[in-house]
């Protein structure tokens, strides 16, 4: 299949036959079947989706996700979608709003955008919305809709950036809400990422691999890093990268208790290319060399 190329809302806006009313900044109501091709396409903005009825599936990368009624799925620039149309299925419906980085240029909400790291989640991880939910996302929509009905005037821009950043926000919170919901299937998920870890030492895996990356324990957990990073903090108060440098100091300082292992050994063994960085990293996290360590023990 074709990939389509949408750098501009302009060009998004054309081939879904919706009028722009703004260059730089849109919201679009999917619910005819015409507007609604199987497609792939790549973004040259920030997209989020409310979606009100099944009738397609998202392809993001290599797997196919069906989402659910009342969900939110956000893409970022340069990721590139696929809609495929269910066969004999309802015709979706959806709202979407769209902005390029270009209307956030010299804005606050500019430098705060990568603290939204939703736009990087996978579409398996979409946002599943409570009825309240749904209402705030739809109701800061339709005040960014309403907005770029007026003529552009000097309050058009802060007024449209106010309310794209409080709906973000908002977003952030119910994802926050989810992660707590989702406690068992959290639980399992950390509890795999725990057996992950002590598996990638004891198979020798960092031998031969080097240091583990928390895109590794994501990939194995068939979740994207940022949502994954996300998940866990929320759950263990640390990120996967903290807890990864915990597993390599546990497992550092139970072998420099083996007087048979020097520390090159050690280094090659915990999966560090050269014996001095082991050595920094150490020394960073437990506040003494490994000798030090060694004569304290």
């Amino acid at each position: 299949m074709e990939i389509i190329e949408a750098d501009t809302i302009e060009q998004y806006n054309r081939f879904f036959g919706f009028q722009t009313r703004h260059p730089l900044v849109s919201i679009v109501h999917f619910d005819r079947s015409e507007n609604q091709p199987t497609h792939k396409m790549t973004f040259g903005f920030y997209a989020l989706f409310l979606k009100k009825t099944v009738g397609c599936t998202i392809n993001y990368g290599k797997t196919k996700y069906d989402f659910d009624d009342e969900t939110v799925v956000c893409f970022a620039p340069g990721q590139t979608v696929g809609i495929h149309r269910i066969e004999d299925g309802p015709v979706p419906e959806a709202d979407a709003l769209l902005f390029h980085p270009d209307f956030l240029l010299r804005t606050p909400l500019a430098q705060k955008m990568k603290q939204y790291s939703f736009f990087s989640y996978a579409s398996n991880e979409a946002l599943h919305l409570s009825a309240d939910e749904r209402s705030i996302v739809q109701d800061y929509m339709s005040k960014i809709a309403h907005e770029l009905e007026h003529p552009i005037d000097k309050f058009s821009k802060p007024l449209i950036i106010s309310n794209i950043e409080v709906l973000l926000n908002y977003c952030m919170r119910f994802y926050e809400r989810q992660f707590v919901t989702r406690e068992v299937l959290n639980n399992d998920i950390l509890v795999r990422f725990e057996q992950l870890l002590d598996e990638y030492w004891d198979s020798g895996t960092a031998r031969s691999q080097g240091l583990p990356t928390v895109k590794y324990f994501a990939e194995k957990v068939c979740l994207s890093p940022n949502y994954f990073g996300d998940l866990v903090k929320s759950e263990t108060g640390k990120t996967p990268y903290e807890l990864i440098q915990v597993k390599i100091t546990e497992i550092a300082k139970n072998a420099l208790l083996d007087p048979d292992l020097n520390t090159k050994q050690i280094a090659d063994m915990l999966g560090f290319q050269h014996p001095q960085h082991f050595l920094r990293f150490f020394k960073k996290q437990v506040g003494y060399t490994p000798k030090e360590y060694r004569a304290m023990n």
